[in-house]
């Protein structure tokens, strides 16, 4: 493949693991986007995003880790009142900077139960390697105080475990990150997918976990749109119905990763010929 783009959305640790079982699923059909030219990685699709980059594990091994038990895992919730306070935000905020700055502040306000290096640790086991892949990997993440996105890369100079952390930083669940001098939280804070980001690709893939949007945020099929108006084949998978039954309610709950990376797995078959048809010459 030449010219192809593959953005992987945020959607928590159930996220992850569908992504996982999209991918292996496709893989498994002879379709296999790990070819890509270019991997764009937010929160969770961070993580999945740094992995497969890696080429140290492929396909069916990393799809096996998302089946393994997942004790090692610290889980997260957002409660009641927290969901309270993102609901206020969104319907305040009306650009995705805007959201940003205001998640910024709840994320600098909150006191999560682990400190920023014990989050970093949790991260980087997650890694495949502690180096950034040769191949081409972007990992976004919102800085706190400006609310503008950020993407790092292996020539960011920021260690790709720093990257990862900070894409991956729910406000009011896990700490900011610190890198720089400054705050970073999560990169689907600017949008769940960032699709915008493979503007330039002829053919670009979109695994989104989270498919929705609002006044303030580009939901990823808009996204999708904007390429496709610009000359782009794109195809967008989003979770079916199957899918979010077995996320549950708490996308941060690993009791329930194991659950939905086989819906994915289940899913890939229903995309196999429309993400093949992007990707054909």
């Amino acid at each position: 493949m030449t010219d192809t783009a593959l953005v992987l959305g945020s959607g928590g640790v159930t996220g992850s693991a569908w992504e996982t079982g999209i991918l292996h699923g496709l893989a498994k059909a002879g379709v296999d986007l790990g070819a890509a030219d270019l991997i764009i990685g937010s929160s969770a699709g961070a993580v999945v995003g740094a992995q497969l980059a890696s080429g140290l594990l492929g396909l069916p091994g990393l799809y096996q880790l998302q089946l393994a038990d997942p004790q090692d895992l610290t889980g997260g919730r957002l409660g009641p009142a927290m969901l309270l306070r993102y609901t206020a935000a969104v319907l305040s905020a009306r650009t995705p900077e805007a959201y940003g700055r205001k998640l910024g502040r709840i994320a600098q306000d909150a006191r999560p139960g682990v400190t920023g290096e014990q989050r970093r640790a949790a991260i980087a086991s997650r890694l495949l390697s502690p180096e950034w892949p040769e191949r081409p990997l972007l990992v976004t993440a919102v800085d706190a105080t400006t609310g503008e996105l950020r993407t790092f890369d292996k020539d960011s100079g920021v260690p790709l475990a720093d990257a990862v952390t900070a894409s991956c930083a729910v406000p009011g669940v896990w700490p900011v990150a610190r890198i720089e001098g400054r705050t970073w939280i999560d990169g689907g804070v600017h949008s769940t997918a960032n699709a915008q980001l493979a503007a330039g690709y002829g053919r670009v893939v979109v695994i989104a976990p989270s498919a929705g949007g609002n006044r303030a945020l580009a939901a990823p099929h808009v996204q999708a749109a904007a390429l496709a108006a610009n000359g782009a084949r794109v195809e967008v998978i989003t979770p079916d119905a199957a899918a979010k039954k077995a996320f549950g309610r708490n996308p941060l709950d690993p009791s329930r990763r194991a659950a939905a990376a086989r819906a994915g797995l289940d899913q890939s078959a229903a995309h196999t010929e429309a993400v093949a048809t992007v990707l054909s010459s």
